[in-house]
C-alpha cells in the first residue's frame, strides 16, 4: 500500500491547522447588518405586508393633529361662533382614525412577533445544527456551558430586536418624517426651532452606542463563564467532586465571584446612555414653551400664526418625541446587539475541519469490516508543530471477522487509533482505509453507520431504558430492543426494575452500576449490528463480577462482525485473533497471545506484570491496626 495520499476530499495537516487558527480567531465579521437582513429574506410577504400597515398606521397618526388645528380655527373659535356640526365630523373622525390604527397596530404586533420569533428560532436550529457538524476537536477545547450560552443567551439576547426593529424603524421613520413635514405645512419657522439641535444628538447616540456595544460583548462573555460554571458544578459528576472535597463553599464563591461581575455589567449596560435619554427628553419637552415664545415674536413681527396653528404645532411636536426616542433606542439596540449577532455568526463560520469530499461515496457492501492503518501519521489539533506526533507511521490490515486487540502503555495511542478509524479525527499522514476506501473518500455518514463504539465511560440520556436503547434505532420494535437486551445480558436486570424498560436511568445514568450502564451501552450497539465493533476498555472500570458478565456479553456482541479492543486488561483479549502492542505511536510487537508469550518481550512483560498483581496476596493487617 502506498503511504501517499491523494487530493481528493482530504484534509493537511497544514490546511487542518489554519483552519483551525482561523476558527480560534474570532475576526470582526463583514457585512454584518447585509447578513442580518438575509435572516428576514424568507419572509419577504410577511414583511411587505407589515410594511404598509406600519406605514399606513403611522401615516394616520399625525392626522388628528391636523384635524386639531381644524378643530380650534374653524370649529371651536370661527367667527360667529362655534361651528358645532363641524366639530362632530371632526371628533368622529379623530375617533375613527383612532380606532382604525389600534387594529392596525394589533395586527402589525402579531405580524413581526410571528416573523421574529421564527427568524430566531431558525437561527438557533441552524446554529446547533452547525455545531453538531463540527469536528471532534472543537468539543475537546470549547466549554459545553460556553456552547450552550451561544445557543440560549446570545440567540435570546436578539430576539427583542428580531421581533421589534422592523416595525420600530419603519413605523417611527414614518411617523417622524410625516410629523415634519406637517410642522413645515404648518410654520417652516417654528419647525426649524424645534429640529436645531437634532444633528447633535445623532452624534451623541452614536457614541454611547458604541459603549453599549463594548458593554454587551462583556456582558455576554460573563454569561458565557456563568452557564459554564452552572454546568460544569451542578451536574452529577460536578456535584459529587465537590461534596467528596468540601468545596461547596469555593464554588459558591467561584458562581459569586462571576455573579457580581455580572451585575456589574448589566448595571452599567443599562445605564448607559440614561443621561442622553434625559437629556434628550428635557430638550424635547421644553420645545413648547420655546415655540411658545418664537410664536410671541413672529406675531409681533406680523407673521400669520394662529392659535389653533400653535396648538396643532406642539401637538404634533409632542407626537414627534417618542418615535424619535423610539428610533435612537432602536438605532442603540442594534449597535449593542450587533456584538451578539458577531459571536453567533463567529460561530456559524467555523468551517468543519472534517467534510465529505464533493464526490464522497457509500462504503462498499462487499467489503465489509476490512480496516488497515497505511504509514498513518497523527498529532492532536491542540499540540505545537514541534510536538512528537501521536501516531508515528502505524501500518497495519485487519480481515473482516476477525478479532483485533490494541493493547500497550498509557498514552501509547491505542484510544487515538478507534478516532481515526470513524474518522472523528483527520489523519496529518498516511490513509485509514475502510472496506477497501480511504475513509476521507466516504461519506461519513454511511461510514459511521457500519461501526459500533462502546467507550469505557458510557453516556445515557437522562430518559427511559427505551429510549436510550432506541437511540441507535428510532424505529426499533419492543421485540427487537428485548432481543438485544438478552443478547447484551441486560433484560433480566431491566425486567426486575419496577418500570421495566420505561424505567428513567438519571443524568447519565447515575440510577444504575456500572455493569449495568455498560450491557445497556452494549445493548444499544447491537440493536445498531454495525459491520465493525471497536470496543475502547470498555470493561477496565468494573468489578471483577461486572467484569466477567460483561464480558460475556461483549463476546456475544463481537460474534460475526470484525472487532476492535482497545485493552487495558490483557487477561480480555487473550483469546484475541490479532494482538498489536503499541508504544509511542507506534506497533512495536504483533501476533495471538501465544506468539507474543513466546516472543518474550513488551506484551509478555505486561501480562507477567499484571497476572502477577492479580495473584498477588492482599496484605495482612497489622497489629497496630487491629
Amino acid at each position: 500500500m502506498s503511504g501517499t495520499r491523494g487530493a481528493r476530499g482530504r484534509v493537511s495537516a497544514g490546511d487542518a491547522r489554519a483552519q483551525r487558527e482561523a476558527n480560534a480567531e474570532a475576526p470582526r465579521i463583514p457585512h454584518l447588518l447585509r447578513r442580518i437582513g438575509r435572516l428576514f429574506a424568507p419572509h419577504k410577504a410577511a414583511l411587505a405586508l407589515t410594511a404598509i400597515l406600519v406605514i399606513v398606521g403611522a401615516g394616520l397618526t399625525v392626522l388628528p393633529p391636523l384635524l386639531t388645528q381644524r378643530a380650534f380655527d374653524d370649529g371651536l373659535f370661527p367667527q360667529g361662533g362655534p361651528n358645532v356640526r363641524l366639530l362632530m365630523e371632526l371628533v368622529g373622525l379623530m375617533v375613527a382614525i383612532y380606532i382604525g390604527s389600534a387594529a392596525l397596530g394589533v395586527w402589525q404586533t402579531w405580524l413581526t412577533a410571528r416573523v421574529g420569533n421564527t427568524v430566531m428560532g431558525a437561527m438557533r436550529v441552524r446554529l446547533f445544527g452547525h455545531l453538531q457538524e463540527m469536528e471532534l476537536a472543537f468539543f475537546t477545547k470549547t466549554k459545553t456551558g460556553v456552547i450552550q450560552s451561544r445557543l440560549q443567551n446570545d440567540v435570546g439576547g436578539v430576539a427583542g430586536v428580531l421581533t421589534n426593529t422592523v416595525s420600530s424603524v419603519l413605523g417611527n421613520t414614518v411617523t417622524v418624517v410625516a410629523a415634519f413635514v406637517s410642522m413645515l405645512v404648518l410654520s417652516w419657522q417654528l419647525t426649524l426651532v424645534a429640529v436645531v439641535l437634532m444633528p447633535i444628538l445623532v452624534i451623541a447616540q452614536r457614541r454611547v452606542g458604541q459603549v453599549r456595544a463594548r458593554i454587551a460583548t462583556k456582558t455576554q462573555e460573563s454569561l458565557s463563564d456563568m452557564t459554564a460554571i452552572t454546568q460544569e458544578t451542578l451536574s452529577v459528576s460536578g456535584i459529587l467532586l465537590a461534596k467528596s472535597f468540601n468545596r461547596q463553599g469555593a464554588e459558591v464563591a467561584r458562581y459569586s465571584r462571576e455573579n457580581d461581575n455580572q451585575v456589574r455589567l448589566q448595571v452599567s449596560q443599562q445605564m448607559s446612555g440614561q443621561w442622553f435619554f434625559a437629556t434628550v427628553q428635557i430638550f424635547l419637552a421644553i420645545i413648547p414653551a420655546i415655540v411658545y415664545l418664537v410664536s410671541a415674536w413672529l406675531i409681533l413681527d406680523s407673521v400669520p400664526i394662529t392659535a389653533g396653528t400653535i396648538v396643532a404645532f406642539t401637538t404634533v411636536q409632542a407626537r414627534l418625541m417618542w418615535p424619535l426616542l423610539g428610533l435612537m433606542r432602536v438605532a442603540l439596540d442594534l449597535q449593542t446587539s450587533s456584538a451578539l449577532f458577531a459571536r453567533i455568526f463567529q460561530y456559524l463560520d467555523l468551517r468543519p475541519a472534517i467534510v465529505d469530499a464533493p464526490d464522497a461515496r457509500e462504503v462498499d457492501p462487499d467489503r465489509l469490516g476490512a480496516i488497515a492503518f497505511d504509514d498513518v501519521v497523527f498529532s492532536y489539533p491542540d499540540s505545537g508543530p514541534d510536538a512528537t506526533p501521536t501516531l508515528r507511521g502505524l501500518s497495519f490490515e485487519i480481515e473482516p471477522g476477525q478479532y483485533a486487540a490494541f493493547v500497550g502503555p498509557s498514552g501509547a495511542g491505542k484510544t487515538t487509533v478507534s478516532y481515526l478509524i470513524p474518522r472523528f479525527h483527520a489523519v496529518s499522514g498516511g490513509r485509514v482505509l475502510f472496506a477497501g476506501d480511504d475513509v476521507a473518500d466516504l461519506r461519513q455518514e454511511s461510514l459511521v453507520a457500519n461501526i459500533g463504539i462502546v467507550s469505557q465511560e458510557t453516556y445515557l440520556f437522562h430518559a427511559t431504558i427505551g429510549d436510550n436503547l432506541r437511540y441507535a434505532k428510532p424505529d426499533a420494535t419492543a421485540a427487537e430492543i428485548e432481543q438485544a437486551a438478552r443478547a447484551a445480558n441486560i433484560h433480566e436486570t431491566i425486567a426486575s426494575f419496577p418500570d421495566g424498560y420505561d424505567t428513567i436511568v438519571g443524568e447519565r445514568g447515575y440510577r444504575l452500576s456500572g455493569g449495568e450502564k455498560q450491557r445497556i451501552a452494549i445493548a444499544r450497539v447491537l440493536l445498531k449490528d454495525p459491520a465493525v465493533l471497536i470496543l475502547d476498555e470498555a470493561t477496565s472500570a468494573l468489578d471483577s463480577i461486572s467484569e466477567r458478565i460483561v464480558q460475556e456479553a461483549l463476546d456475544t456482541a463481537s460474534r460475526g462482525r470484525t472487532t476492535i479492543a482497545i485493552a487495558h486488561r490483557l487477561s480480555t483479549i487473550v483469546a484475541a485473533d490479532v494482538i498489536f502492542v503499541v508504544e509511542a505511536g507506534r506497533i512495536v510487537e504483533r501476533g495471538t497471545h501465544d506468539e507474543l508469550m513466546a516472543l518474550d518481550g513488551v506484551y509478555s512483560g505486561l501480562y507477567r506484570q499484571q497476572v502477577a498483581v492479580a495473584v498477588a496476596p492482599s496484605p495482612a493487617p497489622s497489629a497496630s491496626g487491629v
